[in-house]
């Protein structure tokens, strides 16, 4: 059995079967969240307990494959999985502190049609360990110049068709016994899986950004097949459901297209689509590629689509793209070796 897939009253539990005490949970998580791999360094643990718990458990880190550097500073980090799948992981420098963008699944069932991920189909999910693995593995091999401080889950996958093990995972990296990520910087981006949108904001109190890129049923569906069994009524109805905390906004997600999502009406019938929303706009200009039918749309229409949108009193942000000479930018991810 493998620790990081464990919440700490799961090990609690476990150990008290093996006849240990309730306090060596948070001391074995105390070290496990310090990157810690090997139980003989778990110090304030007498000798004995070390060796049955390492006979016991495991403290499985990620098999690193490769490690890329983009012209931007952003890095992908390339993992193999104990049955041979792969995972790709994005860290992106900001002024003052790090981002890690995080891969919930191998490949997506999704079938969004400007993604490269989702041309790859879904192998599997990734359980709980695996997403925390990855969090551990970057911070291991982190310079101290700065900190790791904000996650994402943006990366491979649809983090809400995996929510079992995605919020098992939220639970670890948040929690004060765990690696004590603040909810306020730990961000979960959906499709609209309209069921699982409500029970995350239940589970957890991390933020949320919805993947819309269409003001309309027919173009969004065309986009992104998902759309026919969770229609735009049904998305929006669930983020209402959202339990949003104070201080707090959702986030929506845009992919622009040429021709197909970025004319000036459609960013007036977005406009309207949110209204009542406690929210912000993230504008993302299309990550172009070869297998992919479609074209970023010109930097002037994505200007006026932001100033159409601020008009009618949004925050609205693009957010340019980073690693995308490595293909780690959004939409880029494929875990290939």
């Amino acid at each position: 059995m493998d620790l990081y897939d464990l919440t700490l009253n799961e090990l609690t539990e476990l150990l008290a079967t093996w006849g240990y005490p309730a306090f060596r949970a948070k001391q074995i998580w105390r070290w496990a969240g310090k990157g810690v791999t090997d139980f003989e360094e778990m110090t304030d643990l007498g000798r004995s307990v070390r060796q049955e718990l390492g006979q016991r458990l495991r403290l499985t880190p990620l098999d690193l494959r490769s490690r890329r550097t983009s012209m931007d500073g952003s890095q992908k980090f390339l993992w193999r999985l104990k049955d041979g799948e792969y995972i790709e992981t994005v860290l992106i420098p900001e002024e003052d502190h790090y981002t890690l963008c995080l891969s919930s699944q191998v490949g997506c069932a999704m079938g969004c049609r400007f993604c490269l991920t989702a041309r790859r189909g879904l192998a599997r999910n990734l359980t709980a360990g695996e997403i925390v693995a990855q969090v551990l593995g970057v911070r291991c091999l982190l310079k101290v110049d700065k900190p790791l401080k904000n996650l994402v889950f943006m990366g491979m996958g649809e983090p809400l068709a995996n929510f079992a093990a995605v919020s098992k995972a939220l639970v670890i990296l948040t929690a004060s016994w765990g690696l004590n990520f603040s909810t306020r910087r730990v961000t979960v981006s959906t499709v609209g899986l309209t069921p699982y949108i409500p029970r995350l904001g239940e589970a957890v109190q991390v933020n949320l950004t919805i993947s819309l890129n269409a003001p309309d049923d027919t173009t969004r569906s065309f986009l992104m097949p998902i759309n026919r069994t969770y229609p735009l009524k049904e998305v929006l109805a669930a983020c209402r459901a959202f339990p949003l905390r104070r201080h707090r906004r959702l986030t929506f997600a845009y992919v622009l297209l040429d021709g197909i999502n970025d004319s000036p009406s459609q960013a007036r019938d977005l406009a309207r689509l949110l209204r009542g929303f406690r929210a912000k706009i993230n504008l993302i200009p299309l990550n172009p590629a070869p297998e992919l039918p479609f074209k970023p749309s010109p930097r002037m229409r994505i200007l006026e689509f932001q100033e159409i949108l601020r008009a009618a009193h949004y925050p609205v942000f693009i957010r340019e793209s980073r690693g995308q000479d490595i293909a780690a930018a959004c939409g880029q991810l494929v875990g290939e070796c």
